[in-house]
């Protein structure tokens, strides 16, 4: 039975790894026209359980993106130096929708993982029972 506990820990694991980087990755495109703004990431780290299961995934400290940031010509802007530019975000929406769909697809495959190391024990229980 530790076999399914060990799966849905792995898979819940993932899910909560992944909705936090969709939360990064909305709060990119969220400030995308924010001067000054830099774009956040979320590495994954693998951690060790307890009882030595491996497989299990966690958010490590957010990062800043240290590409440089866009530098936006509009001389009426307060922010705008004597040139009359100012320094955008470097959020590339692009890559942040690219981000956004690969963390969706990477939750819908634990969610569904998550699903089948469920039914899996329910049928098992089921078996048990005859």
């Amino acid at each position: 039975m530790s076999d399914f506990k060990n799966s849905l820990a792995v898979s819940a694991s993932g899910l909560k790894a992944q909705a936090q980087r969709l939360r990064h990755v909305s709060e990119n495109i969220a400030n995308a026209d924010t001067p000054g703004y830099r774009r956040k990431t979320v590495p994954f780290e693998n951690v060790a359980a307890a009882d030595g299961a491996a497989g299990l995934v966690k958010t490590g400290r957010v990062k800043l993106d240290r590409s440089p940031l866009a530098q936006v010509y509009d001389p009426t802007h307060p922010l705008a130096g004597p040139t009359g530019h100012y320094d955008g975000s470097n959020v590339d929406l692009v890559i942040e929708i690219a981000d956004a769909r690969e963390a969706q697809r990477s939750y819908e495959a634990n969610l569904k993982m998550f699903e089948q190391s469920r039914q899996m024990s329910s049928d098992l229980m089921g078996l048990l029972r005859r």
